[in-house]
């Protein structure tokens, strides 16, 4: 008679079956009384790494003591994480306080950055800077620096501590990197963990190199993603337990253009040696696979899920698993070896030491430091004054460490000074079309910096295109800290200006104006800067096209000017929140008027949803504004139903209310978004000498879509309005 065997008794005669398997391999491998040596490989794969967390959460409940570790990139990140005594848990809350999305773009946000970086980002693009040494030209070396992902690390691994060796590690630990010099493979074993870790991960291009030495670090992916080698040699384990996370290569139709086919390349590298590295795998090893299809490299923001994955990866082979496992005493006495034990309360910081630079003056990097002396290590605060002193735009990266020595707690900054300068080369570009007109311009500026011990600056540059220019201008500051400062400026643009009378054109001149401005200023923190001084002007203005409804005469004069230019948004030309204020006042005895302008504008996110509004008002407090010098409104978000500039007048009042869906987020590495909105807008010109008719309020209505992007804001769009010349627009570029 047959018997019948239920489904599940099966299956756990087959778990028995595989667990006796197991305890016996396990006393092939180690002899009678000895625990099993295993050694872990964490593979590289960016943010599909974190399934390594997934994985040794398993580990951790199945109690399977770790003898050695290896990782590259994103494995390099988490073993570096387990070395240091992070438990799974512990990771899982990085992750979750960790800003992916911000982490992999430097640059602070625009109100806690420098204001004359922010003056020179409104004028070039940022990412055209190339740098001018003795060594000559060099272009940006990654998309981003990893000053962040440096900070990051510093903070997983706890270096307000002390900088973590890995010779001191608990757990021997080999992290990979590349050398980009010679192509060979780099192990770190000694040294500094959190600098072994940061070259790790320096993806080819999008990320700066690490220096050491001689060498360029970059990547370990690219000469062993999955370092079994390195435990081998390391520890000798008994067993290899080793995770593969690495991207698939590419599809056909997914390869369609420069950074694909250059992804591309890189996988298949990448391939080519986890091929070799997985031939070393014994037929005892271990290896794991999660799943992770529709994960990319770039998806940090699914680490739940790709968790999630390793888990599940590793559940699937308990079996296998389950015969490393110790005794609960025998686990509990190798976490205790393991972990590191820190003090209950964070160090107190004695002294400030600020290291490695040799343009910049100590004084002005230290005026970001405050309140640290005498005070607990406060690594948030210090986080966020180290991207302050990033965002003045001197250094490649700015890192920090604490030391002990002679019974105080020293912390000591390091600035690296950029490589690629102190001269720049800059370049900016703007193009915007309506249905009427358009225009197009490029400038380009050469910069040199640090002329002087307390920071002095010379820009001067040529644009080319509709509107013509000439510049050259100097910085002085006159302190250390850079609060106070001389600016003295020189420029000469060629402009067109239109004059309308009931929606026609009637008449185009083209102005030339040399400006002299002799200015000196405060800057107010980070807020911006307060400028007061003189100006020389010289106008002059010829009939183009039409009939001649203004003179063309010649005028030279010159006056008081003062300005304020305060900004608060987080970002540099479309932001999600903040404030800017903007102020003009400029007073000419000689022509006896005054001209005032005054922006307030705001920004508020609610999720992905922005509500923003403006208020403008412009006109002469004194006298009557000539022709050659009044204000006007019209163009794109500034009366949007009406050309630019078309309504000119003596004064003007305007008023705006924006609402915007965020659409889409920049790729990782960039700052901005694409979104869609709607501008409600209202404005009036009195004393007007254009548009002579348009009495009263005029009210205009724009949809558009845009937002900000490497290259500067791009919009297009269309603006209404029943009294004007409704069009559609499109713009790109530095304004």
């Amino acid at each position: 008679m047959t018997q019948f065997i239920p489904a599940t008794s099966l299956l756990n005669r087959a778990i028995l079956t595989s667990v006796a398997v197991a305890i016996i391999l396990g006393s092939n491998l180690a002899g009678a009384g000895e625990r099993i040596r295993v050694g872990l490989v964490l593979g590289g794969g960016g943010a599909r790494g974190a399934a390594h967390i997934g994985v040794l959460e398993v580990l951790k409940e199945q109690r399977i003591p770790i003898d050695c570790l290896s990782g590259t990139s994103m494995g390099a990140l988490i073993s570096g994480a387990f070395a240091a005594g992070l438990s799974p848990e512990e990771m899982m809350s990085a992750m979750d306080r960790a800003n992916w999305k911000d982490m992999f773009n430097d640059s602070p946000p625009m109100y806690d950055t420098n204001p004359r970086r922010k003056y020179l980002s409104r004028r070039f693009i940022p990412g055209s800077e190339i740098g001018f040494s003795e060594n000559g030209p060099e272009a940006l070396p990654g998309v981003v620096d990893g000053q962040k992902i440096k900070l990051f690390i510093n903070k997983l691994v706890h270096s307000e501590y002390g900088e973590p060796q890995i010779e001191k590690m608990h757990i021997p630990l080999s992290i990979v990197a590349t050398d980009l010099v010679t192509g060979g493979k780099v192990v770190f074993r000694e040294g500094s963990l959190t600098k072994a870790m940061r070259a790790s991960m320096s993806i080819p291009a999008a990320m700066s190199p690490v220096k050491d030495g001689e060498k360029l670090l970059v990547d370990g992916a690219l000469v062993a993603n999955i370092p079994i080698g390195e435990v081998r040699d390391q520890c000798n384990p008994d067993i290899v337990i080793a995770v593969k996370v690495g991207s698939p290569l590419l599809k056909a139709e997914e390869i369609g253009g420069i950074p694909s086919t250059l992804a591309q390349m890189v996988n298949i590298l990448t391939e080519q040696n986890v091929a070799r590295s997985l031939a070393e795998i014994g037929p005892d090893d271990i290896l794991i696979e999660p799943e992770l299809e529709g994960i990319g490299a770039g998806d940090f923001k699914l680490y739940d899920e790709t968790v999630k994955r390793g888990r599940e990866a590793t559940e699937a082979i308990l079996p296998r698993l389950q015969g490393l496992s110790v005794d609960r005493a025998q686990y509990e006495d190798w976490l205790v070896q393991r972990k590191q034990i820190y003090p209950e309360s964070p160090p107190v910081v004695d002294e400030i030491e600020i290291a490695g630079i040799k343009r910049v003056n100590p004084r002005y990097v230290k005026r970001h430091l405050q309140n640290y002396e005498g005070e607990p290590i406060n690594t948030e605060n210090l986080d966020n004054d180290l991207g302050r002193i990033y965002g003045d735009g001197e250094y490649q990266s700015v890192d920090y460490s604490m030391l002990n020595t002679r019974d105080k707690n020293i912390l000591r900054i390091t600035p690296i000074e950029k490589k690629r300068g102190p001269d720049y080369l800059r370049l900016g570009l703007n193009f915007e079309s309506s249905l009427e007109a358009s225009t197009f311009n490029f400038r380009a500026a050469y910069q040199k910096t640090w002329l002087n011990h307390l920071g002095g600056e010379w820009l001067g540059g040529v644009q080319v295109g509709n509107e013509p220019a000439v510049f050259t201008e100097f910085y002085q500051p006159l302190d250390p800290t850079q609060r106070f400062f001389l600016e003295p400026k020189l420029s000469f643009t060629r402009r067109s200006l239109n004059i309308y009378q009931n929606n026609r054109n009637l008449a185009e001149y083209k102005t030339d104006e040399y400006t002299l401005d002799l200015l000196g200023g405060v800057n107010i923190g980070l807020l911006g800067p307060i400028k007061i001084g003189w100006s020389e002007r010289y106008r002059s203005a010829d009939l183009e096209i039409g009939s001649p409804l203004f003179s063309n005469d010649e005028k030279r004069f010159g006056g008081w000017l003062a300005t304020v230019d305060f900004d608060q948004f987080d970002r540099l030309y479309v932001p999600t929140r903040g404030w800017s204020f903007r102020g003009r006042y400029f007073d000419t005895p000689q022509e006896d008027y005054s001209k005032a302008r005054f922006d307030l504008r705001g920004a508020q996110n609610f999720g992905e949803y922005v509500f923003s509004g403006r208020l403008q008002m412009a006109g002469s407090p004194r006298g009557t504004l000539p022709a050659y010098d009044a204000v006007a409104l019209g163009g794109f978000l500034n009366l949007s139903g009406f050309m630019p500039d078309q309504i000119i007048g003596d004064s003007l009042y305007y008023g705006s209310v924006r609402a915007e869906k965020i659409l889409g987020q920049l790729p990782i590495g960039l700052r901005g978004d694409m979104r869609i909105g709607i501008a409600l807008e209202t404005g009036k010109v009195d004393g007007r000498y254009s548009e002579l008719e348009l009495e009263g309020w005029q009210n205009s209505i724009a949809v558009y879509l845009g937002g900000e992007t490497p290259l500067g804001p791009v919009f297009v769009g269309y603006g209404y309005a029943q009294e004007g010349i409704s069009s559609i627009y499109f713009f790109i570029g530095t304004p």
